[in-house]
Order: C-alpha cells, then sequence, then structure tokens
C-alpha cells in the first residue's frame, strides 16, 4: 500500500489527522482496547447488526458478526461493529413495514457519520434486509 492510498481512506479523516482532532479520535479507540498499531491506514469496516433477541430471525446474527471481525481482521482491516433497530414481523404491532423506512434512514446515517471505509450488512428479516440495502446504497461506500 503506497502513502497516497493510505491518505485516501475515508477513516483517515478521522484517524490519520495529525494534532489534537486526530489525537482525540484515536484516543476513543483507544480506551476501548485498541493499540496504536490499527492506525496505520489500514482500511476501517463497518459491521452493521440488526442482532436482537426480539426478532428470531436476527438472533443468530451476534455469532455471525463475531466471525466477520476475525475475517476482516485477518485481511488486514480494523472491524468495528454497530447495532442498528432490528424490525421482525414476530412481536412488532401493527406491523414491521412501519419501520423499514426508519431503519434504512439509520443505517444510511450510521455509516455517513463514522468513520467507515467499507460496511458490511449484517439482517435476516424481509423488512430488515431492505431497510439496510436501501441504507447503504444512498452512502458512497462499498458494501
Amino acid at each position: 500500500m503506497t502513502d497516497g492510498q493510505r491518505t485516501s481512506r475515508r477513516s483517515q479523516a478521522w484517524f490519520g489527522a495529525q494534532g489534537r482532532s486526530g489525537m482525540i479520535y484515536r484516543s476513543w479507540m483507544r480506551n476501548q482496547g485498541f493499540g496504536h498499531e490499527v492506525f496505520d491506514g489500514r482500511p476501517v469496516i463497518g459491521i452493521a447488526t440488526s442482532a436482537s433477541e426480539l426478532a428470531p430471525c436476527n438472533a443468530h446474527l451476534t455469532r455471525v458478526a463475531e466471525a466477520v471481525k476475525r475475517g476482516v481482521w485477518q485481511a488486514g482491516g480494523l472491524p468495528l461493529q454497530f447495532p442498528t433497530m432490528a424490525t421482525g414481523e414476530t412481536l412488532m404491532r401493527p406491523t414491521a413495514m412501519l419501520y423499514r423506512n426508519l431503519m434504512a434512514m439509520e443505517v444510511e446515517e450510521l455509516i455517513r457519520a463514522n468513520p467507515l471505509d467499507g460496511v458490511v450488512l449484517l439482517s435476516g428479516c424481509d423488512k430488515t434486509t431492505p431497510a439496510m440495502l436501501m441504507g447503504a446504497a444512498s452512502v458512497d461506500l462499498p458494501a
């Protein structure tokens, strides 16, 4: 990887910045146990997961997210998992469809607002999957 490629990563606007701003962003991650070596310009890959015990079709996603994290580490990236709302038809009233567009907006804004170079979407229901895809399609990042 060349220096030119490193600075072109979106996450470097947060973690690669020199001075006080960069130090603050890096320190927020360091206090979670991430070492200084993860800020070497590697891609930051978000793992959006709708894991929830309230939506049976999403309940297994916690284990899936752990496997995805291992894969991102092995590929040389920095995986950062974040939760999204879960829409499951089995328990939501009157219908989960009312929340699909809200979830799409949530996914879009979470991706846009955070230092991510790419994102893996983990979902499991017929409302959750389209919502995640709709949100990710609105952001100019690999998903």
